[in-house]
């Protein structure tokens, strides 16, 4: 159906979309953007893949559509997709330099990176947050994919999966480490973040949103910022050592003591003031936060 992604169940299906010859092996592959011969039009309403898609650019003259905005990779890196999310193309002369792996569910599934996988985060990054890689890094990137793609075309025997899947796990390794590297890097545009967040989240409260969106999430946060929820944790874990969700417990403890300092509401109008659908949830969380109750808190505060 026109109006639908184009779903890819195996690797050989998106081989022959792209114009090119099945893949050596059905459940991996590297495929040659340069040597990709399709028409973008035929995929405007996007693409759904069955299987892993590890990118990397050298060029990307095209623009990557996610949500409203549209992101440009002029400058090349590394982005991932995992299976069943949307990737949609919008320019018509998209121009691409560089390679992607594919790596479908079955290939990996006897392995233990069939669980560690799911723990990369960045497969959970939108378009926009993808790995900008530094000139040595990717060399070292272009290396790993050269060495997969020499075991497929030379030999595949008894242990060219065991081979392929340790170099799977190396080029993940690299990412997560490169990624570390981009949030150190890029500290300052990261507070400007942090710093937009904050703003968010007083607006949030002064603004006794809670009341009608109950608890503040991080799905609201991540919209609200314009980036994914995994990016944002990952981004805050760096900077302060928490993720999101951390971060929003210790403002909801944070506002829960002003409130509680300012005499005016009971301990079970602060949890819905806070958001809380019951006020036993708020209780327990500013227990486990504080090692107290909130009526003990108040007791306590009231004593000094």
């Amino acid at each position: 159906m026109k109006n639908q992604p184009k779903i890819f169940n195996t690797v050989s299906e998106l081989h022959i979309a792209m114009g090119q010859p099945k893949p050596m092996h059905p459940l991996i592959s590297i495929l040659n953007y340069g040597e990709a011969i399709f028409d973008p039009k035929d995929f405007e309403q996007g693409i759904i893949l069955d299987f892993y898609k590890i990118s990397f650019k050298t060029i990307f003259k095209g623009k990557l559509k996610y949500g409203q905005g549209y992101y440009d990779f002029e400058e090349g890196g590394m982005s991932f997709v995992s299976p069943g999310q949307i990737l949609r193309m919008q320019d018509e002369e998209a121009d691409y330099s560089g390679m992607s792996l594919h790596i479908h569910p079955d290939f990996i599934r006897p392995y233990s990176l069939n669980a560690i996988i799911k723990k990369y985060g960045f497969f959970n990054y939108s378009a926009s947050e993808a790995l900008y890689l530094s000139e040595k890094e990717k060399e070292t990137i272009l290396g790993v994919f050269a060495f997969i793609q020499n075991e497929l075309n030379e030999r595949i025997d008894n242990f060219s999966q065991d081979v392929i899947i340790s170099q799977i796990e190396l080029l993940l390794n690299y990412s997560n480490r490169f990624y570390n590297r981009q949030f150190i890097t890029r500290k300052a545009v990261n507070h400007d973040v942090l710093a937009k967040l904050e703003v968010e989240i007083n607006d949030y409260f002064d603004q006794e949103k809670t009341l009608v969106n109950g608890v503040l999430t991080v799905q609201f946060l991540a919209e609200r910022l314009n980036l994914s929820p995994r990016y944002l944790s990952d981004l805050l874990r760096n900077l302060s050592g928490q993720n999101t969700q951390q971060f929003i417990h210790d403002k909801l403890i944070e506002k829960g003591k002003e409130y509680i300092a300012n005499g005016t509401y009971s301990i079970a109008e602060i949890g819905y003031k806070l958001g809380f659908e019951h006020p036993q949830s708020f209780n327990k969380l500013f227990k486990k936060k504080t090692n107290l109750s909130p009526v003990a808190f108040k007791e306590s505060f009231n004593k000094n």
